[in-house]
């Protein structure tokens, strides 16, 4: 079929297209393909711990000495802090100046079930990095664990005896290879997946066009918020930080910006952004391998830059006035925040509550959001991603990797020297 022929985002984009048709003009007959995208959700997160873990252990051994690592380590979290407090920047200047929740409707507010219960310190989100069981961190998602295990385990396989060291080197390599097969065995399920989820979600969608008017001041300001740090911000590192071509980086990984817009995930979508970054882009795989992995689970630009703009919003809407103190602290705890991991699906409606308890504002407040999270969700998560492929570009830029398909000059290694591309 010619259709098999296109290329994978293309396909992507024909299930996105037909699932919204569908969503649209059959919703009462959804059962008969929502359980696609429920199939390739479970199929991806099936191989995420495994490929994370992998991933991250064949990444840090192969990284080499504990000065590499340290060196590559310090220039992502940078780049991480550095990209987040810019769109936390962008976000709040935007709702300072536009104040979408001056006219707001309180009345307009659903309950949030489990939020309470859901809601934890940002103290206790570092303490809960160590695992007490790592099985049970497997067991349960709990990225941040099994990173932090992965990081030590990858580590100090550096520091074993050069037998040991190049058994468990080879046998990690070879566990992320088949791995990384297995997971592109699933990718050709994309496109009919998100035809499911698509159309499970616009199904849902019982008042579109009332929800736009009551709630599209708010929704415009983080849509600009997330437009400015994709199209501007991210692009402008980019090009001056690391050489590249931005709108070349773009095309290099479209599929999985697609697929993160769709399912709302960076940790489903990492298999496919390690594919694009490391084979269209040319990024080598001791980057990708220890870059990407973190960057999904803690490097959130687009959740950070919609956490302060949630706040402002709140304690507009409830009347009350962030002072400058106030607002540093929303700036400080949104970044913060943007790193945990919830405990319910809407992560970043958990997450707000720290934002919001830091500064006195209502935790009911986030009922206000509610009903529009689920459309801004798969914007920032899409956000989320797009930086961290510019983070392994930037990162393995820095390292001298040429980087030829997506290169736009020479870049100047760490003894002063050009590094030809």
């Amino acid at each position: 079929m010619k259709i098999l022929r296109l290329k994978l985002h293309w396909q992507i984009l024909i299930g996105l297209l037909l699932g919204v048709v569908y969503g649209i003009f059959l919703s009462d007959q959804i059962n008969y393909v929502s359980w696609m995208g429920d199939i390739f959700l479970r199929l991806l997160q099936m191989v995420i711990v495994p490929l994370i873990l992998s991933s991250i252990i064949s990444g840090v051994a192969n990284i080499g000495s504990a000065e590499r690592l340290g060196r590559i380590g310090l220039k992502t979290i940078g780049y991480y802090l550095l990209t987040s407090v810019l769109a936390i920047l962008t976000g709040q200047l935007l709702a300072i100046a536009i104040k979408p929740g001056n006219d707001a409707e309180l009345g307009f507010r659903n309950e949030v079930e489990g939020l309470q219960e859901a809601t934890q310190s940002f103290g206790d989100t570092l303490k809960n990095i160590i695992p007490t069981n790592i099985f049970e961190a497997f067991s349960q998602n709990q990225m941040l664990s099994v990173i932090f295990f992965a990081i030590l385990f990858g580590f100090f396989i550096t520091q074993v005896q050069d037998k040991a060291k190049r058994q468990l080197t080879d046998f990690f390599n070879s566990v992320f290879e088949v791995m990384m097969r297995l997971t592109m065995f699933i990718i050709r399920l994309t496109p009919v997946g998100i035809f499911g989820i698509v159309a499970k979600v616009v199904s849902e969608q019982e008042d579109l066009p009332g929800l736009m008017a009551s709630m599209g001041l708010y929704m415009l300001v983080v849509f600009l918020g997330l437009t400015i740090h994709a199209t501007i911000t991210l692009p402008l590192i980019l090009r001056f930080f690391a050489r590249v071509n931005p709108r070349k980086h773009f095309k290099a990984v479209l599929t999985p910006l697609i697929t993160a817009f769709t399912t709302s995930s960076s940790s489903a979508t990492l298999p496919l952004t390690m594919e694009a970054v490391e084979h269209n882009d040319g990024v080598s795989n001791k980057i990708t391998s220890f870059t990407l992995p973190l960057g999904a689970t803690v490097n959130m630009d687009g959740t950070a830059l919609y956490e302060c703009v949630a706040a402002i919003f709140i304690a507009q809407a409830y009347g009350v006035e962030l002072g400058f103190t106030q607002q540093l602290i929303v700036v400080a705890t949104a970044l913060l925040a943007s790193i945990g991991a919830a405990g319910i699906p809407m992560a970043g409606l958990v997450m707000i509550t720290v934002v919001l308890t830091a500064v006195g504002l209502p935790l009911e407040g986030v009922g206000l959001i509610l009903a529009v999270d689920r459309i801004l969700d798969m914007l920032r998560t899409t956000v989320n991603v797009w930086s961290d492929t510019c983070g392994a570009v930037v990162i393995a830029r820095s390292e001298g990797e040429a980087l030829e398909g997506i290169a736009i000059a020479d870049y100047p290694d760490r003894g002063g020297r050009r590094k030809r591309d």
